[in-house]
């Protein structure tokens, strides 16, 4: 999950949860004690650790799990890995791998046992652990977003989950018109929108800019039809976005948001879903066609820091962690969504409710740009999305926007459409 789309949200209910590590503090040249820092939230993390410590106590060596806020994560581990710091282990966002490959701060992996088995994973999972034809990474997670929704809602309005946008303005008005749905205005979350339309944000290949594209336009302009149409909010500004669209779906004044797996514990804990887990229900995101909507795929993978002196320690303890049985146990007792095929072979895989129901969301996922500069493509995406759900800008200069941060700022060799 891009999870930086979350953190100004999240970050102060979280913070006295998180054991946040000072750089330089965790590598102690111990060949056989592995530095894991983790960078799961409160729900996630207990099992994590419980998971490193029995894939430490099988292989034959120690771990120390160090749990990092994720919003500082990244920072943290770049400004200690140059110095020849930090830990063995590292949980990285799946945007960061590439950057921090180019960077010469994590372990090539390609010749290790750790990269024989990519062809075992989800293909875009697997893609986002490479970097120049190298393997860098190996997947613990993926993720992508969906459509939740309260189905006593919609069965007490009379309708079904939408499959398209024109679905969701027909169904709005019985759904309290612009409590329909609530559209966070971060920029990862306009994805639908635009890969839904066939558009994306850059050209890798073609090493051109699209996101002011005919296709892009084309989505962000049906985002901004939602709110003008009064079948759907959004929030007055960026920083408190993620937090109004939770409490608004938890407490169950809105019907429908966008979101990903990960969502689903707080969910479960609100005032419309606590009683009855039954009542959350998940469907693929609504397309301009029935069928054609789509996600983008996030997730999270494990790198080695490059210089680790536990380097064959650390190597046995991600192959581990990221192993059939280790995933089985994320996706059954987490609901997070394993990249590795097998993975969902298991019955109890098979029958996790999150699970089960994203299965057809991740088949219509679209890969990111996975480049060096993939997790700064956001910023200025998000500003201007927010000012096109605002009203402040239509769907064409928003677009010409980011496409001029783009060029100037992030991706400078790249052809601008």
């Amino acid at each position: 999950m891009r999870r930086t789309a979350l953190t100004a949200a999240i970050a102060a209910g979280i913070a006295g949860a998180l054991v946040l590590t000072s750089c330089g503090s965790s590598a102690d040249g111990n060949p056989g004690r592995v530095v894991y820092w983790d960078t799961s939230g409160p729900n996630e993390h207990p099992v994590f650790r419980r998971l490193a410590e029995r894939c430490a106590s099988a292989g034959g060596y120690q771990v120390a799990v160090e749990q990092v806020a994720f919003d500082q994560a990244r920072n943290n581990y770049k400004n200690a890995a140059q110095a020849g710091r930090g830990p063995d282990v590292f949980r990285a966002e799946v945007a960061w791998v590439a950057e921090l490959a180019r960077n010469g701060l994590i372990a090539d992996l390609s010749g290790t046992d750790l990269a024989g088995d990519a062809g075992e994973h989800l293909q875009v999972a697997a893609e986002s652990t490479r970097h120049d034809g190298r393997t860098y990474a190996v997947p613990q997670v993926s993720d992508a977003l969906a459509l939740f929704y309260n189905r006593k809602k919609l069965a007490d309005a009379g309708v079904e989950p939408p499959r398209t946008w024109d679905e969701v303005r027909a169904i709005a008005p019985k759904l309290g018109g612009a409590k329909a749905l609530f559209l966070n205005n971060d920029g990862y979350y306009s994805l639908p929108f635009v890969y839904g339309e066939g558009g994306d944000l850059l050209d890798t290949r073609a090493r051109k800019i699209t996101v002011n594209g005919e296709k892009a336009v084309r989505g962000l302009r049906t985002a901004k039809e939602l709110i003008e149409a009064g079948a759907a909010t959004t929030a007055l500004d960026r920083t408190n976005s993620y937090a109004n669209m939770q409490a608004a779906f938890t407490s169950g004044e809105t019907a429908m948001v966008i979101n990903g797996s990960w969502a689903v514990p707080d969910y479960l804990r609100g005032d419309a879903f606590r009683a009855d887990p039954g009542n959350l229900g998940i469907a693929p995101v609504p397309g301009p066609t029935a069928g054609a909507g789509s996600s983008p795929v996030g997730g999270h993978n494990y790198v080695v820091r490059q210089g680790s002196k536990a380097r064959d320690a650390a190597v046995r303890f991600v192959q581990c962690m990221s192993g059939t049985e280790s995933q089985v146990t994320v996706a059954r007792e987490l609901g997070l969504l394993p990249t590795r095929r097998s993975a969902y072979d298991n019955a109890d895989v098979h029958a996790q409710p999150t699970v089960s129901a994203f299965v057809p969301v991740l088949r219509q996922a679209h890969a990111r740009p996975w480049i060096p500069e993939g997790g700064q493509l956001f910023d200025p995406l998000s500003v201007s999305y927010a000012d096109l759900l605002a009203g402040k800008k239509d769907a064409r200069a928003a677009a010409d926007n980011v496409a001029r941060a783009y060029k100037e700022q992030i991706v400078p060799n790249y052809d601008q459409g």
